[in-house]
């Protein structure tokens, strides 16, 4: 049996709303949902399992036409959907009145159902959100009968607020595979067995790294995985980067080496840039130019000025600034504390009158 996991594709969001590239962003949701519903016609698929937050808020009549259009596309490939905890279902959900094509078999309900599939011997598991938040453990001591079909499970959550798990219980659960979503993150929980899916595209600055879905085999005769892989698909990634600084570099030469690491890896990626280092205490870094011309989310300035304090004191023993050196210099300062005196001194240094 071959399959295709995927989930927390989050349809109808728009990343980085506030940005230039927003809209493109929410474009390529939707694009690369539809890459991986190719994918699964040309693998010959029978199975695509969407482990929730297929879409990123209740879903109007409008949104489900497109998708369901997609699934109708993949006639022979069975498609299993559960809800999760962005796309829960809801009293007056549109969902609920909602004509599916034939292929699609959604796991609507709040408490652990299953289907069977004859042709393919298999039977999926899984339940649907209905608020906002599970908090009990409702796989915990979970009960399938012990027979000759492959059994899936599908899950979202992870965490304290949404269905909390042991992974190790789990893992020692009949299933052949359990298709997990809601962490953005891909990653194999225990080896040929149990996977989170991760989102397809990114969606914000934190989601670093590959993005994609699983694509797996189970023998029909063992139950068990033969074959797990890992399909990257997302249309670009967020980059974070750290930059180091000496108190010779000019914002010139800084912007430079910026550019060239975008240009090195790609000006289609996103970028969240951290600055390093020390610096001229007569240095202001500005990279608004920058900003203008490639996909940075975020720069965030941690160089610090390199100040001698010790001459600094020696200067100023007897005014503000010997004072506020005294006060505040101390041995294993935190970076919150290392920033006040920097930024304290820097102030005072270019305070023309009531110093002392």
């Amino acid at each position: 049996m071959r399959f295709i996991h995927t989930g927390d594709i989050h349809w109808g969001m728009i990343p980085d709303a506030d940005k230039p590239w927003g809209k493109e962003r929410a474009q390529a949701i939707k694009d690369t949902f539809r890459s991986i519903v190719d994918y699964a016609r040309e693998k010959e698929a029978d199975c695509l399992f969407i482990s929730g937050d297929l879409f990123h808020r209740q879903p109007l009549a409008r949104d489900l036409k497109e998708v369901n259009y997609l699934f109708s596309t993949i006639p022979t490939v069975k498609i299993l959907l559960i809800a999760g905890n962005h796309d829960r279902i809801r009293e007056n959900s549109a969902l609920l009145s909602f004509s599916w094509a034939p292929n699609v078999t959604f796991l609507m309900e709040d408490h652990l159902t299953s289907h069977y599939f004859e042709d393919i011997n298999t039977e999926v598991y899984g339940f649907s959100y209905h608020k906002a938040e599970i908090k009990e453990p409702l796989l915990e001591d979970i009960q399938v009968p012990l027979n000759n079909r492959i059994q899936i499970l599908m899950a979202h959550g992870g965490d304290a607020s949404h269905l909390p798990m042991n992974y190790n219980s789990l893992e020692l659960s009949p299933f052949s595979y359990i298709a997990l979503g809601h962490i953005h993150k891909p990653q194999v929980m225990a080896e040929r067995k149990m996977a989170y899916c991760g989102s397809p595209e990114p969606l914000d600055i934190t989601e670093t790294g590959p993005h994609g879905f699983f694509f797996g085999e189970i023998h029909p005769t063992t139950r068990k995985i033969t074959h797990l892989e890992f399909v990257p698909i997302s249309s670009l990634q967020y980059i974070p980067l750290a930059v180091n600084v000496t108190p010779d570099t000019t914002n010139g030469e800084l912007a430079d080496r910026i550019a060239r690491e975008i240009e090195k890896r790609g000006d289609k990626n996103i970028y969240r840039f951290r600055i390093k280092g020390m610096r001229d205490p007569e240095t202001e870094f500005d990279l608004g130019l920058l900003l203008s011309r490639f996909r940075i989310g975020e720069i965030i300035d941690d160089s610090e000025p390199q100040y001698d304090f010790s001459a600094l004191f020696a200067q100023h023993s007897s005014d503000m600034i010997g004072f506020f050196i005294q006060a505040l210099q101390k041995e294993n300062m935190s970076p919150v504390e290392k920033k006040a005196l920097h930024y304290g001194v820097n102030a005072l240094l270019h305070t023309t009158d009531e110093r002392s």
